[in-house]
C-alpha cells in the first residue's frame, strides 16, 4: 500500500515537471489595441519619446562638437610647434 503511494506519487511528480509554460516568440506585445490605437496618449506618448531622444541627440553632437574643437586646438599646437 505504501509503495503504491509512493509510486502515485512519483508519477504526479514527473507529470508535474515535464509541463512546459509557451511564449510568444517576440515576447510580451501586451494587449492588443482596437480602433484607439491613435488616441490622444499615444499620441502625447509618442511626442514626449520624441522629445526626449531629441534633446540626447542635441546633448551628445554638444559633445562630440567640445571634442573636435579640443582636438583641433591640439593639431594647431602641435602645427605650430612644428614650425618653430
Amino acid at each position: 500500500m505504501l509503495s503504491a503511494a509512493r509510486t502515485e506519487l512519483r508519477k504526479t511528480s514527473l507529470r508535474l515537471g515535464t509541463m512546459a509554460r509557451f511564449y510568444s516568440p517576440e515576447g510580451s506585445t501586451g494587449a492588443p489595441r482596437g480602433q484607439s490605437a491613435d488616441d490622444a496618449f499615444s499620441k502625447r506618448e509618442k511626442a514626449n519619446e520624441d522629445f526626449y531622444i531629441k534633446k540626447h541627440e542635441r546633448e551628445q553632437l554638444a559633445q562630440l562638437r567640445e571634442q573636435l574643437q579640443k582636438q583641433q586646438q591640439k593639431i594647431d599646437n602641435l602645427e605650430e610647434q612644428l614650425r618653430k
